[in-house]
C-alpha cells in the first residue's frame, strides 16, 4: 500500500506554479499544484482523459472552455476529455489544487 500525506507535497515557488506528482499508474495520473500570488496554469487539455480538479486550500478562478467559476476550499469540477482548463489563484492567500486524470494524459498534454 502506497499512502501519502498531501501536506508533504505543498511547496510554493516564486518562479511559477509548483507541480508535485502524487500517484501515476497505467490507469490514473494525479498531482498537487501549488499557486501563490497571481500564478496560474493552463490552458491544458487532453482529448482522451477526464479529470477532476479539487481545491484543497485557498480560492481559485477556473475557466473550463467558455465557462468561468470561482471555487473555494473543497470546491471541485469535472473536466471532460477534450475540454480546455485554465486555473488562476484568486486571492492573496496561496492555493493548493489536486488534479486527477484517467486515463493518464498523453505527454503533450502534461505541462511543465
Amino acid at each position: 500500500m502506497d499512502a501519502k500525506d498531501l501536506r508533504d507535497l505543498v511547496r510554493f515557488s516564486e518562479d511559477g506554479p509548483r507541480h508535485e506528482p502524487l500517484y501515476e499508474s497505467d490507469h490514473l495520473w494525479s498531482e498537487v499544484v501549488c499557486l501563490q500570488g497571481a500564478q496560474g496554469l493552463g490552458p491544458i487539455s487532453d482529448p482522451d482523459s477526464d479529470a477532476i480538479c479539487t481545491v484543497v486550500a485557498g480560492r481559485v478562478a477556473v475557466q473550463l472552455d467558455k465557462g468561468r467559476k470561482r471555487l473555494g476550499q473543497w470546491g471541485t469540477i469535472l473536466v471532460p476529455a477534450g475540454s480546455e482548463l485554465t486555473i488562476r489563484n484568486a486571492s492573496e492567500e496561496p492555493a493548493v489544487i489536486l488534479l486527477v486524470a484517467a486515463p493518464p494524459p498523453t505527454p503533450r498534454a502534461v505541462y511543465e
